[in-house]
């Protein structure tokens, strides 16, 4: 199972005498949060572009709604304040799913007045459209008032904890299942005496009535679908018309594709876990990192066991020989950091708008790496599972085609 850890702003609460955040004002902070089961993103206003003379969403709003995307039914969710996480809970389905446009136009970047819109909204807070997003969630099995410190967390289990050594400046961020399995127990353990005998002194209180507000107001119009699709604004920013100017609207369009519970076919399969900017760098400043675009994994079925993993890097424009080279660096990352030295655990594509002759001579020569295999004997055995694939947007959809 996987999870995700949200940032909480603190709001207009103030430090006391010794600089520090009184504990009952967080909790205050946090008490209506969890008495809900819903979260929003406040994110800001798209900007008017003299490029394009029209609004159009920036990496940063698409990034966030890509997350949203990827939410399911059962994924754990956390939430971040003052150097604290608080758990445990995990997102409910409301209606048809566990994430919804928060009024109908959500998704399109249009800067809305409150009026326009407040007969059509799902979820009002402080008046503002641009809570664009949702999410429902529920206690599992509470939220409890004892937070985890972060630094606690990343001590707890160091070679469990990546993506969240990396939050930063990020309003929430998806871990994956050996991550949120680390993040769980340590709530758990840190909560231990008030697991079986909770009370309002050790765990916030649920009312369900939020959910089903919401649950009353649904319509089709607000179900977060394809990203492209969804948002026909970010369509239209294609270059002479067959490319997306955006990389991040992109991601968020394959991210829906590869998803294991969309039901359409797709040429690069469907993964159980898909996540996107997936750190693959080793212990340093966050700005410096390096990320990889879409990263995923499959279970063999009828099992938790990882047998597939996949790196996809994502250009708009034209590949280079760099883009190669760059995507085999993360798929070194990957066969160290997680398949233990299998590269036949790695399936690896970069997806770009075209492919020269020097950029596919050039995927011929380093896209290939020789590894071991068994024990006693041992083997050696070649990976050169790299797909080229290239994209075009036709003024519908966008097409995916495999050209090596």
């Amino acid at each position: 199972m996987v999870g995700f850890i949200m940032s909480v702003s603190k709001g207009n609460i103030k430090k006391n005498k010794n600089n520090l955040y009184n504990p009952e004002d967080i909790e205050k902070r946090l008490e209506p949060l969890f008495t809900a089961g819903i979260y929003s993103t406040l994110i800001n206003q798209p900007k008017h572009t003299k490029k394009w003379n029209k609004n159009m969403w920036q990496t940063s709003h698409e990034g966030t709604f890509n997350d949203y995307v990827t939410m399911k039914p059962g994924d754990n969710i956390y939430f971040f304040i003052d150097r604290k996480i608080y758990g445990i809970g995990k997102l409910k389905k409301v209606g048809f799913d566990c994430k919804y446009k928060n009024y109908p136009k959500a998704s399109q970047p249009y800067n809305y007045l409150f009026d326009s819109i407040k007969n059509e909204i799902l979820f009002r807070k402080e008046n503002d459209p641009n809570y664009r997003w949702i999410c429902t969630f529920e206690p599992n099995p509470y939220f409890f008032k004892k937070g985890v410190d972060m630094d606690e967390a990343l001590s707890s289990a160091p070679g469990s904890f990546r993506m969240l050594r990396a939050f930063w400046k990020k309003s929430f961020i998806k871990i994956d299942d050996e991550e949120n399995s680390a993040l769980k127990d340590l709530n758990l353990k840190a909560n231990q005496k008030n697991i079986h005998t909770p009370n309002t002194n050790t765990v916030f209180e649920f009312n369900s009535l939020g959910h089903r507000l919401i649950d009353s107001k649904l319509k089709d119009s607000t179900r977060i679908d394809s990203y492209l699709l969804d948002t026909l604004e970010i369509v239209r920013q294609c270059i002479d018309g067959e490319k997306i100017a955006h990389e991040m609207a992109l991601e968020g369009h394959l991210l829906h594709k590869l998803d294991a519970q969309n039901p359409q076919p797709f040429l690069l399969g469907k993964w159980d876990y898909i996540s996107h900017q997936v750190i693959a760098s080793p212990h340093k400043p966050v700005d410096y990192m390096d990320a990889i675009d879409i990263f995923g994994y499959k279970f063999l079925k009828g099992y938790n066991t990882i047998y597939k993993y996949c790196v996809i890097e994502v250009k708009a424009g034209s590949a280079t020989k760099q883009d190669i080279n760059q995507l085999m660096k993360y798929v070194d990352w990957v066969a160290q950091e997680y398949a233990h030295g299998d590269y036949s655990m790695i399936e690896a594509s970069l997806i770009t708008n075209g492919f020269n002759k020097n950029v596919i001579d050039h995927q011929e020569l380093v896209g290939r790496r020789q590894f071991a295999k068994g024990n006693r004997p041992t083997y050696s055995a070649e990976w050169s599972s790299l797909n080229l694939v290239k994209y075009w947007y036709d003024g519908n959809d966008v097409n995916f085609k495999q050209i090596n």
